[in-house]
C-alpha cells in the first residue's frame, strides 16, 4: 500500500498514476492543508480532502479508481474559496505552471499561494469595514509580545503586556488566525479554549536575532530605532515570526507592508473587554438589540469604517489631538456645502489601501487600476476645494493629501475607460490604442480576420471561378477552402486535399496555414503585450506606494470625521468640552442607541451627571427594575467614550475631565466552561477594576453583590463603595444598587451621593419616570415588574400577600430589635448609679426624666 503522509487518500501501488503522484508530491509539502489541484479548466480535490470539501461546499463528490473525488470550475475559485476559509481551513492553491504539450504525460504544477484565515486578500472573504488580522503571540517568563498585521492594508502592530491582559488585545483585534510556539501549545490552549484559529510555528522561529533580522531586511533598516520598538523584544521575536510566516506561505511580495506601529497604552484610553462587551460596542446582548457602532458609522468608504473601529478600540486621551477632532467636526457641522461635497466625492473614492496590497501581490484588476484613477481624481478635487476655502482647517486638511496627477495621468493614458476585471487572450479592452504601435499593428492583423478572408475568398473565386468557393474553420484543420464536390475540377493543383464530405470537399493552402499562424501568434503576442504594459504600470504605481497610502489614510480620516459630523447634525448632538480637569459635568445626556429606538412622538429621557473628586465622587443610584439604572450608567460611559474619539456627543452641555480608563460591572452571565458561577464572574470582573484603577478612572457598576445571599451581597457592595470613596486615587463612579441599605453611607462619606430613578404610583399601577432625582429610594416595586412582565395574576396576588407578611414580621423584628437596644441603654444608665442610697432627691429626679425622655423617644 501506498499511504500519503497526511492519511488524504490512499491508492494501490500500480494505480497510482503520474497524475496522482504528483498531487501526493505536491501535498505532503503542505500538512494540514486542503489542496486545490488544477486540471486543466478544474481545481481538483483528492481523497479525505474531497470528502471534507463536498460538504462543505454542497459539491458532487464521486470516485475514481477507489479515490474519492470532488472539483470545480476553475474560474469559480473566487466562489468556493471564500467558503472554505470560512470554515477554518488552510487552502493551497495549485496551478499548471505551463501549457499541456503533446507527447508530455504530465503538466508542471506548483503552488502559487497558500491562503490561510488570517492571510487572505480576497476580496469576496474579507469584510469591506472591517480588519482581518493576523496575530503572532511570543511568550516571555512575565511578559507577552503581540503583533497584528492585516496583509490586506498593510496595518502592522507590536507590543508588550503582562500575560493577563493577552486576551484583552484578542478580543479587542479580534484575529482570524494565531501563530504561537510550539512548545507553549498547553499554555495556549487552557487560554483560547478553541476561540480562535491557530497555527502552531517551529520553537527554532522564535529567535530574537533572527526576528530583528527579519524585520530590518523588510523595512530596508538598520536599526529599529526608527519605529520605536528597539526596546521590545518580545514583540519583536512575534512581529519577525509574521513576516517568516508569510513567507513560508508564499507571500513574498508584501512591499505595501511599510510600518510598524507600536501600541503605546499611555496614549489610548484603556476599555477593558468587559466594557466593551457590556456598552454593547459592536455586538448587542440581544439577538434584536442594536450596538453602538451601527448608530456611530455613517462612513462611506470601507477604509473610513475600518479607521472608526480602530478610533473606538484606542481612544485618544491627548486633550490636544481631541480638541482638533472636534475642531474639524465643527467645520463641517457648520458648512452645509463643504459636507456635503465631501459626501458626494467619497462616495467615488474605492478602497485605496487594499488596492495596494493586491498591486504589491499581482492580484489587482485592469477594472480596480482605473478605479484608483477615479479616486485619485475626487482626491484631487477634494483637495483644490478645500485649498480654495478661507477656514485654515480646510486648508491644513487640504495639506495632509499627496499629489498624485502623474499617477493619474499613466492610468487614464494606458487603460481604456471601464475596461474588464482581467486580461484575456482574444479580447482588445485594456491598453488603448495609440499606446504602442507593435500592439496597435498585432491588432490590426488579428481583428482585422474577417476583412482578409473576405477579400482572399473573393480572390479566389476570380482565380478559380468557383463562385460558390467558401472559407471555413474548425479546430483540426484550422481555416480551410469548401468547394461544391460538382466543381472539384476546378480547383488548382496545389490545393490539398484534406476532407471529403458527402457534398462538398475541404482544401487547404500555404496562404491559408501562413495566415492561420500569424493570427495564433497574434492572439498570444497581444495578450504578452497587454500583459507586459499592465504590469509595468503596476510598477510605476508602486513607485508612489506611500503616498498613496498616505492618501488613503487622509480619506480614512476624514470619512470618519465627516461621519461625526453628519450624526451629530441628524441627532442634535453637541461638542463637549474636553480638558484635563478631574470632574464629569453632563447637562441632559441621552442614550446614543435608546433614543434611536423611541417613537418620534416620544423623546428619550435625558439626565444629568455631576462627578468630581471634591464632594460627588460617587452616584449611588437606586431605583426599581426596568426604571433605567442600567441605562444612565452606559450611557455616561458611552458619551465620555465618543467625546473621546473626536465625536459630539448626545447631550445639551458636557465639560468631560480627561479620562484613561473607563471600567464596567454590569449584568450578570456564567462561565460554565471553566465551572465559574455568576457570583465567580462578577467578583473576577470586580477584582480586576479595583486592581487597575487610576486618578482618571470612571466606573460603572451595577448590582454589586446580587449573586449571592443578601447581607452578603450588601456586605460586598458597601465594602466596594467604601473602598472606592476612601482610595488615594478617588475614581470617579457611578454605582447602582437595589440595595437601599447603600443609602446611609452618604451621611457617613462626605464624597458619596444619593439619587434614584424616580417612578409615579398611581393606585396600583407605577409609571417609570426614567428621571434621576437627588436622594435614595425605599422601594424596588419588583412585584410590579413580575406583574406587567405577564407574570399570572393568582401568581402577583399571592406575592404582595407574602410581601405583606414578610414586612409585618420585618417590623415585628425591628420593634423587638428597638426595645432590647432600649432596655440596654436604660440599664447602662441605671447602672451609673454606685449607690441608690447615696442619691440625693434632686439627682433620683433627674435620673428618672432620663429614662422617661428614653422611652418618649
Amino acid at each position: 500500500m501506498n499511504k500519503n503522509k497526511n492519511d488524504n487518500f490512499y491508492c494501490e501501488k500500480k494505480e497510482e498514476t503520474p497524475l496522482i503522484k504528483q498531487y501526493n508530491d505536491i501535498k505532503n509539502k503542505y500538512p494540514n492543508t486542503i489542496l486545490l489541484f488544477q486540471v486543466g479548466d478544474f481545481y481538483e480535490i483528492f481523497g479525505k480532502d474531497a470528502v471534507k470539501c463536498s460538504k462543505i461546499l454542497n459539491i458532487i463528490l464521486t470516485k475514481r479508481s477507489s479515490i474519492h473525488l470532488a472539483g470545480f470550475p476553475y474560474h469559480s475559485l473566487n466562489t468556493y474559496l471564500p467558503k472554505l476559509i470560512r470554515s477554518g481551513l488552510r487552502v493551497a492553491i495549485c496551478d499548471q505552471l505551463e501549457e499541456p504539450k503533446k507527447g508530455k504525460n504530465i503538466v508542471k504544477r506548483g503552488v502559487t499561494e497558500l491562503v490561510t484565515p488570517g492571510i487572505a486578500i480576497n476580496e469576496n472573504i474579507l469584510k469591506t469595514k472591517s480588519n482581518n488580522f493576523l496575530a503572532s503571540i511570543h511568550v516571555g517568563i512575565n511578559n507577552l509580545g503581540l503583533s497584528f498585521l492585516d496583509i490586506s492594508t498593510g496595518e502592522f502592530f507590536i507590543t508588550e503586556d503582562k500575560k493577563n491582559n493577552v486576551l484583552q488585545y484578542l478580543k479587542l483585534f479580534n484575529p482570524s488566525e494565531i501563530l504561537f510556539q510550539r512548545k507553549e501549545k498547553k499554555f495556549f490552549e487552557q487560554l483560547l479554549k478553541n476561540k480562535y484559529y491557530t497555527f502552531l510555528m517551529e520553537d527554532w522561529i522564535f529567535d530574537y536575532r533572527f526576528a530583528y533580522e527579519k524585520l530590518i531586511s523588510h523595512f530596508k533598516t538598520n536599526s529599529l530605532k526608527g519605529f520605536g520598538i528597539d526596546d521590545l523584544k518580545l514583540g519583536i521575536v512575534s512581529s519577525g515570526v509574521i513576516l517568516s510566516y508569510l513567507h513560508n506561505t508564499q507571500h513574498f511580495k508584501i512591499k505595501h507592508i511599510s510600518n510598524i506601529r507600536r501600541i503605546k497604552k499611555e496614549e489610548h484610553m484603556w476599555i477593558d473587554d468587559f466594557t466593551f462587551q457590556n456598552l454593547e460596542i459592536f455586538h448587542s446582548l440581544n439577538k434584536e438589540g442594536v450596538p453602538l457602532i451601527n448608530v456611530l458609522d455613517h462612513t462611506i468608504t470601507p477604509m473610513g469604517g475600518r479607521l472608526l473601529k480602530n478610533w473606538i478600540i484606542f481612544p485618544l486621551i491627548n486633550v490636544f489631538h481631541i480638541k482638533k477632532r472636534h475642531k474639524i467636526v465643527q467645520e463641517l457641522y457648520s458648512n452645509n456645502s463643504i459636507r456635503n461635497f465631501i459626501k458626494k466625492k467619497l462616495k467615488e473614492i474605492h478602497d485605496i489601501e487594499r488596492m495596494i496590497s493586491k498591486m504589491v501581490i499581482g492580484k489587482v484588476s485592469p477594472r480596480e487600476i482605473y478605479a484608483l484613477h477615479k479616486s485619485l481624481i475626487s482626491i484631487s478635487k477634494i483637495k483644490k476645494n478645500f485649498l480654495s476655502q478661507k477656514s485654515k482647517v480646510l486648508v491644513d486638511l487640504a495639506n495632509s493629501f499627496q499629489e498624485c496627477n502623474i499617477i493619474s495621468e499613466k492610468i487614464v493614458n494606458t487603460i481604456q475607460k471601464n475596461p474588464p476585471h482581467q486580461i484575456e487572450k482574444g479580447k482588445e479592452n485594456v491598453i488603448i490604442k495609440g499606446f504602442s504601435k507593435e500592439l496597435d499593428e498585432i491588432r490590426l492583423l488579428y481583428f482585422s480576420q474577417k476583412e482578409y478572408l473576405e477579400k482572399l475568398c473573393k480572390t479566389e473565386q476570380l482565380n478559380t471561378g468557383i463562385n460558390n468557393l467558401k472559407i471555413g474553420y474548425n479546430n483540426i484543420f484550422g481555416y480551410f477552402f469548401e468547394v461544391k464536390t460538382s466543381k472539384k475540377y476546378k480547383v488548382p493543383s496545389h490545393w490539398t486535399q484534406k476532407q471529403t464530405l458527402a457534398n462538398s470537399v475541404r482544401y487547404i493552402t500555404e496562404e491559408l496555414k501562413n495566415y492561420e499562424l500569424k493570427i495564433l501568434n497574434a492572439e498570444q503576442k497581444i495578450f504578452s503585450l497587454e500583459k507586459e504594459i499592465f504590469n509595468n504600470l503596476i510598477d510605476q504605481i508602486l513607485e508612489k506606494i506611500k503616498h498613496l497610502q498616505k492618501n488613503a489614510k487622509a480619506i480614512a480620516e476624514l470619512d470618519v470625521l465627516c461621519s461625526f459630523s453628519n450624526l451629530a447634525l441628524e441627532n442634535n448632538y453637541i461638542k463637549p468640552k474636553i480638558n484635563h480637569s478631574l470632574k464629569i459635568d453632563i447637562k441632559k445626556g441621552r442614550h446614543p442607541v435608546i433614543e434611536k429606538q423611541f417613537i418620534s412622538k416620544i423623546s428619550y429621557i435625558p439626565n444629568d451627571i455631576i462627578l468630581n473628586k471634591l464632594d460627588q465622587q460617587i452616584m449611588i443610584i437606586t431605583g426599581p427594575n426596568m426604571s433605567g439604572k442600567s441605562a444612565i450608567l452606559r450611557q455616561t460611559a458611552i458619551i465620555i467614550l465618543m467625546a473621546h474619539i473626536g465625536s459630539f456627543i448626545p447631550a445639551e452641555y458636557a465639560e468631560i475631565g480627561l479620562i484613561d480608563k473607563i471600567f464596567s460591572r454590569v449584568g450578570a452571565s456564567d462561565n460554565i466552561s471553566l465551572g465559574e458561577s455568576t457570583f465567580m464572574v462578577e467578583m473576577n470582573e470586580t477584582a480586576s477594576i479595583l486592581n487597575n484603577i487610576s486618578k482618571r478612572s470612571f466606573l460603572i457598576l451595577d448590582e454589586i453583590g446580587r449573586g449571592t445571599s443578601t447581607y452578603d451581597g450588601i456586605s460586598i457592595a458597601k465594602s466596594i463603595v467604601e473602598f472606592l470613596h476612601e482610595n488615594s486615587f478617588r475614581p470617579l463612579t457611578l454605582f447602582a444598587t437595589h440595595y437601599h441599605e447603600l443609602n446611609e453611607m452618604s451621611s457617613l462619606f462626605k464624597r458619596i451621593k444619593n439619587y434614584h430613578v424616580s417612578v409615579k404610583k398611581i393606585d396600583e399601577n407605577i409609571i417609570f419616570m426614567r428621571k434621576l432625582m437627588v436622594g435614595g429610594s425605599e422601594h424596588s416595586f419588583g412585584i410590579h415588574v413580575a406583574k406587567i412582565s405577564g407574570m399570572p395574576i393568582k401568581i402577583v396576588d399571592r406575592a404582595k400577600k407574602i410581601l405583606k407578611t414578610l414586612r409585618n414580621e420585618n417590623n415585628k423584628k425591628i420593634n423587638k430589635k428597638k426595645a432590647f437596644f432600649l432596655l440596654k441603654k436604660i440599664l447602662f444608665s441605671l447602672k451609673e448609679i454606685d449607690h441608690i442610697n447615696s442619691l440625693s432627691l434632686e439627682d433620683a429626679y433627674v435620673k428618672m426624666n432620663e429614662i422617661k425622655n428614653l422611652l418618649d423617644h
